[in-house]
This record gives structure tokens, sequence and C-alpha cells, in this order.
């Protein structure tokens, strides 16, 4: 199971969130990124075994980060989180590589579920 986890979403909520789920379930979230620039350069830095993605963020969006970070590294594991009404946008995620989803507000089951799934 992956073990290292990057968390990018401009809402720090969301961050936090998702981070308390992911460390009371044993992972370490090893970067945080507020947008997908951030989130391609951490990435290059951390190397994480899995990347939480939200899709809508200032400076670069999610898809963009996604296929700028699976352009560097064919491998990355990133599981997309999208509101309600994205099915376009997650269709086209899934196309560009992203190996699941999860839909705000975020299920503490539904997270491991993703980070079993993927990993």
């Amino acid at each position: 199971m992956a073990k290292r986890i990057m968390i990018t979403d401009d809402a720090l909520f969301m961050r936090v969130t998702l981070k308390n789920i992911l460390t009371q379930n044993g992972l370490e979230v090893v970067a945080e990124a507020s947008n997908g620039r951030e989130a391609v350069e951490l990435y290059e830095q951390h190397k994480p075994d899995l990347v939480f993605m939200d899709i809508t963020m200032p400076e670069m969006d999610g898809l963009e980060a996604l296929k700028a970070i699976r352009a560097k590294d064919p491998n990355a594991k990133v599981v997309m989180c999208t509101a309600m009404g994205q099915k376009q946008i997650v269709v086209e995620a899934i196309q560009a590589g992203a190996k699941d989803f999860i839909v705000k507000p975020f299920q503490p089951e539904r997270i491991m579920e993703a980070v079993q799934k993927v990993a």
C-alpha cells in the first residue's frame, strides 16, 4: 500500500481534512501543495507513492498538473478530488492517467478505498 502521499488542494481546510484521515490510518503525508504548479515541483522533490489532486485550483488546475506529472513520471499514481457535477472533467482526468477519483466532501472510507485500490 502507498505510504508516502502528497495532497494538492487550494483550500487549506480540505488539505487538513484529508491529511487527518490519511495520518489516522497510518499513512505519511510528505508534501502539501496549494496549486498545480506547486504540485508539479513538489512531486519532483518528494516522489510520493500517491497524489491526491484537486481539479479546480488557481495558477494551474489539477488536470494540467496531472498531465505535467505524468509526462515526467508515467508511473505516477494520482487520485483526482472533485466537487459534484464535474463528470466531464473526471472522464478527461481518467483518460489523462488518473487512477481514481473521490468526491468532496471526503468520506474517510472512500479515501482509504482509493489508497488501497491505487497502491
